[in-house]
């Protein structure tokens, strides 16, 4: 292979050895606890499932943060969880705050499993004090006392898809944690320029 290349390969002591050059890019060192929490790979699967989950969660976190898309906003919606859900005002709070926040990391892949964590607990919550007593289906025939909780389920699934496998490609996650490239010595490689 030629100098100019920009393959990796395996090296003689199990360590990856460059053979080219690559761009410069902040990384979380592997030694670091950090690592573990936000490491993932470029497959596909996890990419569509944090997607997924983040855009479908996004509206209905701006729906109680911020009033969008016809929601009712911050103030009634701590009202509405704190008397008519019956939960605690820092609970209902956090709620909040959570699927917000929680929606945005997600779009972006920003430590994602934590954030797919925050989801997957409030569906949990909202299936426990909520739909539960509803059954299983949502009630589109309008004949139920309230939704029921298949679409959380689908929630649960999709986030815990995103735990297991983190972010996937596209993700602040995997910008953080790819390897960069460097010798069998560990030293890290730096670009080539021209001048």
């Amino acid at each position: 292979m030629s100098a100019t290349s920009s393959r990796t390969f395996r090296g003689t002591e199990g360590t990856d050895e460059l053979v080219g050059t690559t761009r410069r890019r902040p990384t979380i060192r592997r030694e670091s606890p950090l690592h573990s929490l936000v490491a993932t790979d470029g497959r596909a699967p996890a990419t569509i499932a944090r997607l997924a989950l983040g855009l479908v969660i996004f509206p209905h976190g701006a729906q109680k943060m911020l009033g969008w898309f016809g929601g009712p906003g911050l103030s009634a919606t701590y009202a509405s969880l704190s008397s008519k859900a019956g939960l605690p005002g820092v609970v209902a709070g956090a709620v909040i705050f959570t699927e917000f926040v929680a929606s945005l990391l997600l779009i972006t892949g920003t430590f994602t499993r934590i954030a797919a964590f925050g989801i997957m607990s409030i569906m949990i919550g909202a299936i426990l004090t909520t739909h539960l007593p509803n059954g299983f289906f949502m009630n589109w025939a309008g004949k139920q006392a309230g939704e029921g909780f298949e679409y959380h389920l689908l929630a649960i699934g999709l986030a815990l898809v995103a735990i297991i496998l983190g972010g996937g490609a596209l993700s602040i996650d995997r910008m953080l944690t790819k390897r960069r490239p460097t010798t069998r010595r560990g030293e890290v490689v730096e670009p080539v320029t021209r001048d």
